[in-house]
């Protein structure tokens, strides 16, 4: 069976009939769409999708300084900026 990520699982069918209820008990958690008791899709609040994509940002941002730490370096003088 696939691994599940989330506290929080619906049928794709209770999804259909209950979004707004689901949306609500979900609160700001995942929630895990199965179909055939298998995980379909994760449903997130936009609060919570935001929260990831910065984080992944701030992720990227971080391989990145590790990245150039070493240089190679340019000098710029402050009448250059």
């Amino acid at each position: 069976m696939d691994k599940i990520i989330a506290n929080m699982t619906v049928s794709v069918t209770e999804l259909k009939r209950n979004f707004a209820g689901i949306l609500r008990e979900a609160d700001d958690c995942p929630v895990a769409v199965l179909n055939h008791n298998r995980p379909e899709a994760y449903l997130l609040s936009a609060a919570h999708y935001e929260r990831l994509m910065a984080y992944l940002e701030d992720l990227e941002d971080a391989r990145t300084v590790r990245e150039r730490a070493d240089g190679p370096f340019v000098e710029v003088g402050l009448d250059d900026l």
